[in-house]
């Protein structure tokens, strides 16, 4: 599929905002891929398009309601027909999320959906995940996460604010670590293993992912379809 811009975030984000169709319940992601699907799918509502977004952030809340996209919750619409959302890496269909602090409720979404796809542009391909993984934690369990992370083989960080003094705060209130594992042969396992640490309220590391648009220099989009 070709698209004449040179942007490869954008044509990713407008092409896969392209297969949504009237009447859907639209997950929004968080991120700067994502917010070119909200901006498409908001021109599109301007033209007509009936559809129904479930935001996964403050960020992309504010942003589907400055483009005129109405919201609902999963409370309303428990199922939702297609979630949209970026990526910081993705090794075939498992990505890690998180770089924007909303990996708990991207990952809620993307679990409610029927479909989830990733958009990204080439350069967050790789055919081995390396990339730190966030972690959203409670505060009160901050140390202990850190040192269940090193008994993984990971060394984890307390995300810190860049125009605030103090931590990085998620939208529901909890502290972010990134834990460095390295390259990761296993991500499944390594899903499983910090699932089950105590006060770690979610991981970046999303498996199943349904689909992925990539964005290239040329204006191309390659689709890459799970088939399970």
């Amino acid at each position: 599929m070709k698209n004449q811009k040179c942007n490869p975030k954008e044509t990713a984000g407008e092409c896969a905002a392209g297969f949504v169709e009237d009447g859907m319940v639209v997950g929004l992601g968080t991120g700067s891929t994502t917010a070119y699907a909200i901006k498409e799918l908001g021109r599109r509502v301007a033209d007509g398009l009936d559809i129904l977004g479930v935001a996964t952030s403050f960020q992309s809340s504010f942003l589907a309601v400055e483009n005129g996209i109405t919201l609902t919750t999963l409370d309303e619409h428990p199922e939702i027909d297609i979630g949209i959302d970026g990526a910081d890496q993705i090794a075939g269909f498992t990505a890690i999320k998180g770089g924007g602090a909303a990996h708990t409720r991207e990952k809620i979404v993307a679990l409610s959906s029927k479909k989830f796809v990733v958009v990204v542009d080439e350069s967050k391909c790789s055919d081995i995940l390396s990339h730190p993984v966030p972690l959203e934690v409670l505060p009160f369990a901050l140390k202990l996460a850190i040192r269940q992370v090193a008994e993984l083989g990971g060394k984890a960080e307390l995300r810190m604010g860049v125009r605030k003094d103090g931590p990085v705060i998620s939208d529901n209130g909890n502290f972010i670590l990134d834990a460095d594992f390295g390259r990761i042969d296993d991500p499944g396992s390594l899903d499983t293993k910090l699932s089950q640490c105590c006060g770690i309220v979610e991981h970046g590391i999303f498996t199943g992912v349904d689909a992925v648009y990539i964005g290239k220099g040329d204006g191309s989009v390659e689709i890459r379809e799970n088939s399970f």
